[in-house]
């Protein structure tokens, strides 16, 4: 199960503020089960369809069910807050799909 998540940040957004909310999603898997893989990267496609939406986190979780677990567990609300307290993301969007085997 791969649960996409891109951010646009807003206009006057730091690399410190972004690094800071980068750093937080990349610990998740060691906090939270079912987590097995976590990318990230900054969009550089040469298309310019991307809408402004410019960084993009991948997580891979081991089934759906654990997916649905991460989604109302105390680490990831937690995340959450501080993306809220730090008030630099001005959309996103989010998409998962099943790995076909």
């Amino acid at each position: 199960m791969r649960h996409i998540v891109v951010f646009k940040y807003k206009e006057g957004a730091t690399q410190e503020q972004i690094q800071t909310i980068t750093d937080a999603f990349s610990q998740l898997p060691e906090k939270i089960p079912g987590i097995v893989d976590f990318e990230h990267g900054e969009n550089n496609s040469p298309e310019g369809l991307n809408k402004g939406f410019n960084h993009v986190y991948v997580v891979t979780f081991d089934s759906e069910k654990s997916r649905d677990e991460y989604l109302p567990h105390p680490e990831h609300k937690k995340f959450g807050e501080l993306l809220g307290d730090m008030d630099i993301l001005e959309d996103a969007f989010v998409i998962d799909y099943s790995l076909d085997k």
